[in-house]
């Protein structure tokens, strides 16, 4: 059995270890800071190299597994198989790309994308499962600020791909092998299943404030020295000092157990007791007591015959309940919820709207080059630094609204998906000084992509198994990768290479009939968007009708 830990403190100690771990599973996001070299070491064509793009989704997204070993392991055995996913998958990449090892056939070299960032799997469902359990009631919140961080990890891996690894691709495989395993086993012992709290508590809305504040102020400060260091030749000592203090911002959330701990408040105090009282006395009552129609049922589980009239009289009073498919809102199972309409149609909304947006980071390096922007890391930091903004002010504003009047958080989805129609047709119109503006509001629209969806899905189907359940609806994000980034953009821009008779396409229509295609994709996303939030409509009215979050009856969380 899993340990519990009660009290108000070890949660928020998890939460501050969880913002390192969220951080270290935006490995993924590194992709373009390395995928050129890829494809000029070794050779690959676009097609290839987006196959690789795809590889790379497919490990992030892919988290079945992981879904299901949470329910049945502790956090730290999730997160010992995540490091070692991260060490060798990255080990081998970093062999070909080192040319330590020469001439490793492209399809090891596709596998061990997928180990490597599958870890990215382990590591954030460990993190999100864990945590939105400990906080079950501000699960938008925890959703938004850990998705967040995990939007700015590009952002921050850029600033160590800058100062510390002197913009080497192959110091960046090594580090991904070597620093991240290291940080997950650091941190994997403050992982772990706590008492929730499930009354109203002003100091936990406070202290999600500050972390909130906390993010925004590293977010900008990464944006910040990164532009900085791409403007100016800084020296060394420049590039370190602003590294020692993005990891002091980094540590920012463990400010808060710190000051439980200095200053305890007598609420506090009363919890913890409340809570340890709670835990004892459902260790010692019972979770069922005697009626009498237990003894209608006399010898039932020995195998002894019941009539069919005691059996009736058994289930109207209450000692036998009719087995019923879970209500949405209550914990469904997984195969439950597979069979649910809104199940589907919150999982191809996702995967429009985010299945799109991956086709656009995963080719983001080339879409620079094609439109005469040979350095790309300025591009990425803004497109990590806006995801972040989406993804916390997702969450923030989702919350803000369900409490306020019960709105569906699928109505931001929407909303994104329509700025996403807009987006697009700036990128294919390539006009000069658009290519910044798109990046940025597609770095927000995709940010809220994922933040709405991971409350949404627990919320309609319960926390008990939302493990998989989030997991299935991640596999959006690799799906639309492999059709619209490998099978459309990598076969699109080849052929307007070929016509150019380079390796290398530039201009406009390298990119432009894939961005044209995409817009029409969230047009399909927005209308199905809409149907489902009048859909789950009087769901989100039950759930919220006081104003703040119901654990419905069947709930154990």
């Amino acid at each position: 059995m899993v340990n519990i830990k009660g009290g108000t403190r070890p949660p928020w100690v998890g939460l501050g270890a969880a913002v390192w771990l969220q951080i270290a599973s935006g490995n993924a996001y590194n992709f373009p800071l390395y995928s050129h070299s890829l494809k000029s070491v070794l050779g690959f064509n676009q097609q290839q190299l987006t196959m690789l793009g795809v590889a790379n989704d497919i490990g992030e997204n892919v988290g079945l597994i992981p879904g299901l070993v949470c329910n049945k392991f502790p956090p730290w055995v999730v997160l010992l198989i995540g490091s070692f996913a991260c060490f060798f998958g990255y080990g081998v990449l970093w062999l070909a790309l080192s040319q330590t090892v020469q001439n490793l056939p492209y399809w090891l070299l596709w596998i061990a994308l997928c180990v490597a960032t599958n870890s990215s799997a382990w590591f954030s469902t460990t993190v999100l499962v864990t945590n939105m359990r400990n906080f079950p009631l501000s699960r938008g919140t925890v959703a938004g600020v850990l998705k967040g961080y995990g939007g700015l990890s590009a952002a921050v891996y850029t600033e160590v791909y800058s100062a510390l690894l002197c913009n080497s691709s192959s110091k960046l495989l090594l580090f991904l092998a070597l620093g991240v395993p290291t940080l997950s086993l650091l941190m994997m012992y403050f992982i772990r299943p706590c008492t929730p709290s499930l009354g109203d508590d002003s100091a936990e809305s406070y202290h999600f404030l500050f972390v909130q504040v906390a993010s925004i102020v590293l977010g900008v400060y990464v944006l910040t020295t990164t532009i900085l260091e791409d403007i100016f030749s800084l020296n060394v000592l420049v590039s370190y000092t602003f590294l020692v203090i993005m990891v002091l911002l980094l540590m920012a959330p463990l400010a808060i157990p710190l000051k439980m701990t200095f200053y305890p408040s007598n609420r506090g105090k009363m919890t913890d007791v409340s809570d340890q009282d709670n835990v004892s006395a459902d260790k010692s009552q019972p979770l069922l007591t005697p009626s009498s129609s237990s003894a209608n049922l006399g010898s039932f589980n020995e195998g002894d015959e019941i009539s069919e009239v005691d059996m009736l009289l058994a289930e109207g009073e209450g000692a036998v309940k009719k087995k019923r498919r879970p209500r949405r809102g209550e914990d469904f199972k997984f195969k439950e919820a597979l069979v649910k309409a809104d199940f589907w149609l919150l999982f191809l909304v996702y995967f429009f709207g985010v299945g799109s947006g991956v086709t656009v980071l995963n080719n983001l390096a080339q879409i620079g080059i094609a439109q005469g922007l040979h350095d790309t890391k300025i591009l990425l930091s803004l497109f990590s630094f806006c995801n972040f903004v989406g993804r916390l002010g997702g969450g923030v504003v989702s919350e803000y609204f369900v409490r306020l009047k019960a709105v569906p958080r699928t109505v931001w989805m929407t909303c994104t998906q329509v700025v996403m129609i807009i987006t697009y047709l700036l990128f294919a119109s390539a006009l000069n000084g658009t290519l910044y503006a798109a990046t940025a509001l597609l770095g927000v629209c995709y940010g809220v992509q994922f933040t709405t969806m991971v409350p949404t899905a627990s919320e309609l189907f319960g926390l008990k198994h939302f493990g998989m359940i989030f997991n299935f609806m991640s596999l959006g994000n690799p799906l639309g990768a492999y059709l619209f980034s490998g099978l459309l953009a990598g076969f699109l821009y080849d052929n307007e290479a070929a016509k150019q008779h380079s390796a290398t396409c530039l201009g406009p229509n390298c990119f432009r009939v894939t961005f044209l295609i995409l817009a029409g994709v969230c047009g399909i996303g927005t209308m199905l968007s809409i149907v489902l939030t009048m859909r789950i409509k009087p769901v989100y009215q039950m759930l919220y009708a006081g104003g703040s979050f119901r654990l419905p009856q069947n709930s154990n969380h």
